[in-house]
C-alpha cells in the first residue's frame, strides 16, 4: 500500500445524484474500494438520475473498474439511469463501459426453431432417410446371392439364439396385444351390430379384421418396438467400439456377417408370431361376445370357422414378411448408420423404432391398397 486514501463521496441534488471517487481504485486497494462501495450505494436511494465523475481517480485497473461497473449495473437494474462522465480520464471511462458490456451482454444462443421450422426439416430429411433405406435394400439384396454362393462368409451361429430371441421371447408380448385387440374388436362389433339385429356377424368381423389387417400390422408394431429396439441398439453398440471395423479389417461383410442372419429370423418368426395372434385374437373376441350376448361359444367357433377363408387368411399372412422384412433393415440400417458415443445409440435407436414403425403402416397401407385393386 502506498498510503494514498481511496475516497468515494456522493453529492445529492433532488433526485439527481454525483458520484466522485479519488484515489487509487486497484487491486492493491480493492479492499477499501469494494468498502466504499458498499458505504455510497444506500446513500443513492430515491435518484433517478446518477453520474459517475472519474476526473479525480488516480489510478484504475480492472479490479476497480469491476467494482464500478457492477455499481453502475446494480443502479440500472433498479430503474436508475446512470452515466460515466469525466472528459479527463477517458480510459478509465473506457474500461467501465468494457467491464459493463461484459457483463451485462447475453451469451450467443441460437435461436430455438419454431415447429414449423421442426415441421421442415423433418420433410427436408425425408428424402435423405428414404435413400438411405433404399441403399440398405439394395446393399442386402446384393449380399443375398454372396451369402448362398459364400456361407462362411455369414455368421448362422446366431441365427438358433435370434429365433428365439425375437421369435419365442415375443410370444406373450404379442399374443396378449393380439387378445386386446380380439376383445376390442368383439365389443366394439357387438355394440354396433346389435343396433341392427347383426350379432351374429361378429365372428366374421373378427376374422376379417384380424387377419387381414390387424392382426400383420399389431404383431410388426410389436416386434418393432421389442426386437426392431434391440437389433439397433446392439448393432450401433458394436459400431461405436469399433467392432465393425474390425469385421472389415478381418475381410467380413458387415452386412452379410450381421444384417442377413438377423432378417432371415425376423422374416421367418414373424409370421408365426401373427398366426399365433390371430388365434389368440380370436380367443378375444369369444370372450367379448359370450360375456355380453346369449352366444354360446360353439356356435361362435361355428361362424369362425364358416368366417376364416384362404383369401383372409392369406391375405394377412403374405404381407408379415415384407413387414418383418422392413423391421430388420430399418434396424439394422439405423445401427450400421451410428456414429458417436453412447449418446448416439440411443439416438439411433429411437430413429430405428420410429422409422420401423411407420414404414409397417405404409406397407401394410399399400398391400391394402393393393388388395382393393385387385379385389380380393
Amino acid at each position: 500500500m502506498d498510503g494514498k486514501i481511496v475516497a468515494l463521496r456522493a453529492e445529492r441534488e433532488n433526485d439527481s445524484a454525483r458520484i466522485v471517487p479519488a484515489g487509487p481504485f486497484d487491486l492493491a486497494h480493492a479492499a477499501a474500494v469494494a468498502h466504499a462501495v458498499a458505504d455510497v450505494e444506500p446513500r443513492l436511494e430515491g435518484c433517478r438520475s446518477i453520474d459517475l465523475d472519474l476526473a479525480g481517480v488516480d489510478r484504475l485497473d480492472g479490479a476497480g473498474a469491476t467494482l464500478l461497473a457492477a455499481l453502475l449495473d446494480r443502479l440500472d437494474q433498479t430503474g436508475r439511469r446512470t452515466r460515466v462522465v469525466g472528459a479527463g480520464n477517458p480510459e478509465a471511462a473506457r474500461l467501465i463501459a468494457l467491464y459493463r458490456q461484459r457483463s451485462t451482454a447475453a451469451p450467443d444462443t441460437p435461436p430455438r426453431p419454431g415447429r414449423l421450422s421442426r415441421v421442415g426439416r423433418v420433410a427436408a430429411d425425408l428424402p435423405r432417410t428414404f435413400t438411405a433405406a433404399l441403399d440398405v435394400t439394395g446393399h442386402f439384396i446384393a449380399a443375398l446371392p454372396k451369402a448362398i454362393a459364400s456361407p462362411r462368409s455369414v455368421d448362422w451361429r446366431v441365427l438358433p439364439k435370434l429365433v428365439q430371441d425375437i421369435g419365442a421371447d415375443a410370444v406373450v408380448v404379442t399374443s396378449a396385444a393380439n387378445l386386446l385387440v380380439g376383445l376390442i374388436v368383439g365389443f366394439l362389433g357387438v355394440s354396433q351390430l346389435a343396433r341392427f339385429g347383426a350379432v351374429a356377424f361378429v365372428p366374421e368381423l373378427v376374422v376379417v379384421a384380424q387377419f387381414r389387417e390387424l392382426g400383420p400390422l399389431v404383431t410388426a408394431i410389436v416386434v418393432a418396438g421389442r426386437s426392431g429396439a434391440g437389433l439397433a441398439s446392439e448393432i450401433a453398440t458394436m459400431k461405436v467400439s469399433e467392432e465393425i471395423d474390425a469385421l472389415r479389417v478381418m475381410g467380413f461383410d458387415p452386412m452379410r456377417w450381421l444384417v442377413v442372419p438377423r432378417c432371415l429370423a425376423i422374416v421367418a418368426v414373424v409370421p408365426v408370431l401373427t398366426w399365433i395372434g390371430d388365434v389368440t385374437a380370436i380367443a378375444g373376441g369369444l370372450l367379448a361376445t359370450t360375456a355380453i350376448t346369449d352366444t354360446t361359444p360353439r356356435a361362435y367357433l361355428l361362424a369362425t370357422a364358416d368366417a376364416i377363408t384362404p383369401a383372409h387368411l392369406l391375405a394377412g399372412l403374405i404381407k408379415t414378411p415384407f413387414l418383418a422384412l422392413a423391421i430388420g433393415l430399418i434396424a439394422c440400417g439405423q445401427g450400421l448408420a451410428t456414429q458417436g458415443g453412447a449418446a448416439a445409440v440411443g439416438a439411433r435407436t429411437t430413429t430405428a423404432v420410429v422409422l420401423a414403425i411407420f414404414g409397417v403402416i405404409v406397407i401394410d397401407a399399400a398391400f391394402t391398397l393393393l388388395y382393393v385393386a385387385m379385389g380380393v
